[in-house]
């Protein structure tokens, strides 16, 4: 009984030390709360056409993450889209996902990556705020509260 109790605890030992040193070269997790929104805005346009959001993510994690899904109570349809320039032409297209490297930043600014804000549900104007449900692909949420600024305002 004494020689299979050791046997064991040897056997035990030996799989924990193990799995102990496995789990040292395994992939960090991202943790939560890694993720944050800096300098949100949205530029407003007249007359119901779309307004753009512009926002800087920081990644505090050791791995990248993908923006994934954006949203707002304030506008019907908000969309990911790119600037793409083609020698003297540049066009926008709506992309799915864009990254946000780990211990790094993703700027959403004018002539990048930006949001596309449509149909308002009620009056948005210059001073008011809305706020964007930004989606990650790794389960997180950032709710961003967005100033809204003239058209030529930053």
């Amino acid at each position: 009984m004494t020689k299979n109790l050791k046997s064991l605890t040897v056997s035990l030992g030996c799989a924990l030390s193990t799995f102990g040193a496995l789990a040292a070269f395994a992939p960090a997790a991202h943790a939560a709360g890694t993720l944050s929104a800096q300098d949100a805005w949205v530029r407003w346009l007249p007359n119901d056409l779309p307004a753009a959001g512009y926002v800087t993510l920081k990644n505090d994690g050791d791995l990248p993450v993908d923006l994934v899904g954006v949203s707002s109570d304030a506008y019907g349809m908000v969309m990911l889209h790119q600037t793409v320039s083609n020698g003297s032409t540049q066009k926008m297209i709506m992309v799915h996902k864009a990254t946000v490297p780990a211990h790094g930043t993703l700027a959403i600014a004018p002539g990048g990556y930006h949001l596309m804000l449509e149909k308002a549900k009620h009056k948005v104007a210059p001073g008011d705020t809305v706020n964007v449900k930004l989606q990650f692909s790794d389960g997180e949420t950032l709710d961003t509260p967005f100033a809204v600024k003239p058209p030529a305002g930053q």
